[in-house]
């Protein structure tokens, strides 16, 4: 039996290229878990590099890749910006706030 429990994995501060490794193992270690869904939330988080959306779209690609459901929340106004001029805002399904993002 799978465990349909949520798991959301609140990040913090300014994700770049030292700490996207830490954040690249934790989610690691969650999707070997196969959550049916998985939510990153990004409230907190001020700035995002390249080497973050790397992390946040492998994820994705492995929740993906056992049927499970990948969502981001809570995307500042100073981080949005990241998202889309990367085109990201059309990969990644982004809702305003975890509960939204679980309820879908």
């Amino acid at each position: 039996m799978m465990d349909l429990s949520p798991n959301v994995v609140p990040l913090e501060g300014e994700i770049d290229l030292h700490v996207s490794p830490q954040i690249g193992a934790r989610l690691a270690t969650l999707i070997k878990q196969k959550p049916a869904k998985l939510v990153v939330d990004l409230s907190q988080v001020t700035y995002i590099d390249s080497s973050g959306l790397a992390v946040l779209i492998e994820a994705m690609q492995n929740v993906g890749a056992y049927g499970g459901s990948f969502a981001l929340s809570g995307l500042q106004e100073s981080v949005r910006p990241i998202f889309e001029i990367a085109r990201l805002d059309q990969v990644f399904r982004i809702f305003s706030d975890s509960a939204a993002a679980l309820a879908a």
